[in-house]
């Protein structure tokens, strides 16, 4: 088998056997196939494109050239979430205790944030002590104990993805829906859950900013899933504004606890419960309304709560701040931008919002980049609500990095106008 030929084969249109890209991942995993060959692969598969069972066997091959984790040792159906990343996207830090609560197994491998979106390991890691490294074994045994674990991703989990995403990013190849799919989907079957729910952001403030593109790749990503034989279903959320009113570590679980106490942002509230009713129904622990349900009973009783507080316990943390929270360090001055005129907010440049978050410190433009858990932003108002001039839309929590390039991006970021917008929430399901 040489590479020259199944770069011809791509080329011209044909559809690759699993034995030919299994020879293209581990060829080029192991160094025996040169950027040169691989990049013009990449771009033969952007233009030509794969078939459905090309794209899994993609997945799968990626997901083979690395780590797996076997969880045939935690009892019952494990469930897991992925989000294709977003601005004030918290809902793992609500779903996973919400969904353990009502008797789930949620065993979850997360990442870091970079760019303009946030990471779950960050907001985690802003509760002092909490460890996001556990073995193998020790992740299967919380998992089996309180029915919750979140960690960080192995560093040898689909090290042909690494490879390959790096070199996608500098031949212009990112935006191919299969390439985009196998390299999701190879990560999330290499951790091992049985049944996911992907969360398909789609907007101004997502990667995929077209809901008709996000639709093609929440199919396919669903079909790579069940072909996988796992239990998937996608849900496509709009990512025009932020989910919430929190953007920053810190900021974000502390709603997410207040979530978790049943008075937190329904937009938030409104996306965990859809999710997190598929992931019950995947489990067998209820029909989806039954499922819907339950979790609502969860968030408002207490039992959610208390099991974030277990979870941050489990992992060395420090769960009094889970319980007290306003004992998390602030930021050192909070500043308002107020409105300039009356009207309705109409529109926001979310993607403008990440990166102002990015530049007080509350994201990372490098992956060794340094995070200040503190600073923010949180909204008072969000598209649809009425303001008048001087009315406070949101709040800047800052030290003393990028005060102002943040201030000045944000200023740019809202329109006002005078006719009344809705933010459809959830753009559609795809089972």
């Amino acid at each position: 088998m040489r590479m020259l030929d199944l770069i011809t084969k791509k080329r011209d249109g044909y559809a690759l056997t699993k034995a030919e890209i299994e020879f293209i991942v581990h060829g080029y995993t192991q160094g025996n196939i040169p950027d040169y060959q691989m990049s013009s692969f990449l771009m033969a598969t952007y233009f030509n494109g794969m078939t459905d069972q090309e794209s899994t066997d993609l997945a799968i091959a990626m997901m083979h050239s690395g780590d797996t984790f076997n969880l045939d040792d935690i009892d019952g159906i494990k469930v897991d979430k992925h989000s294709t990343g977003g601005v004030g996207d918290k809902v793992t830090l609500v779903l996973g205790p919400l969904v353990a609560a009502c008797g789930a197994k949620f065993a979850k491998m997360s990442g870091r944030g970079l760019g303009h979106t946030g990471g779950t390991l960050d907001k985690l890691e802003s509760i002092p002590g909490y460890n996001i490294v556990l073995d193998e074994d020790a992740f299967k045994a919380q998992v089996n104990k309180i029915g919750i674990s979140v960690i960080g991703q192995s560093k040898n989990i689909t090290p042909a993805d690494k490879k390959m995403y790096a070199l996608r990013d500098v031949t212009g190849t990112v935006p191919s829906i299969p390439l985009i799919a196998s390299s999701i989907m190879s990560k999330k079957l290499a951790s091992g859950a049985d049944a996911i729910c992907l969360d398909v952001k789609v907007g101004n403030g997502a990667f995929m900013t077209d809901l008709e593109e996000a639709k093609k790749l929440a199919i396919l990503m669903v079909q790579i899933g069940k072909l996988a034989g796992k239990s998937v279903k996608a849900i496509l959320t709009n990512m025009d504004e932020p989910l919430g009113f929190a953007v920053g570590n810190t900021l974000e679980v502390i709603e997410a606890i207040e979530t978790l106490k049943g008075q937190g942002p329904k937009d938030l509230e409104s996306v965990v419960l859809e999710i997190g009713s598929y992931l019950l129904e995947d489990a067998g622990i209820a029909s989806k309304q039954a499922a819907m349900d339950l979790l609502k009973s969860k968030l408002h009783n207490g039992e959610a709560l208390n099991k974030l507080v277990e979870l941050v316990k489990a992992q060395g943390g420090d769960a009094s701040f889970i319980l007290n929270p306003e004992k998390f360090v602030k930021a050192s001055q909070i500043l308002p931008l107020v409105a300039k005129e009356d009207g309705y907010i109409d529109s926001m440049v979310t993607i403008d919002i990440g990166l102002a978050a990015a530049f007080l410190g509350a994201g990372r433009e490098t992956v060794d980049g340094i995070i200040d858990p503190a600073v923010g932003i949180v909204f008072k108002k969000k598209i649809g609500d009425y303001v008048r001039k001087g009315d406070v839309i949101l709040e800047v929590h800052a030290n003393q990095k990028g005060v102002q390039e943040a201030m000045q991006t944000l200023e740019k970021s809202i329109k006002i106008g005078q006719q009344k917008h809705e933010v459809v929430l959830i753009e559609g399901v795809i089972l």
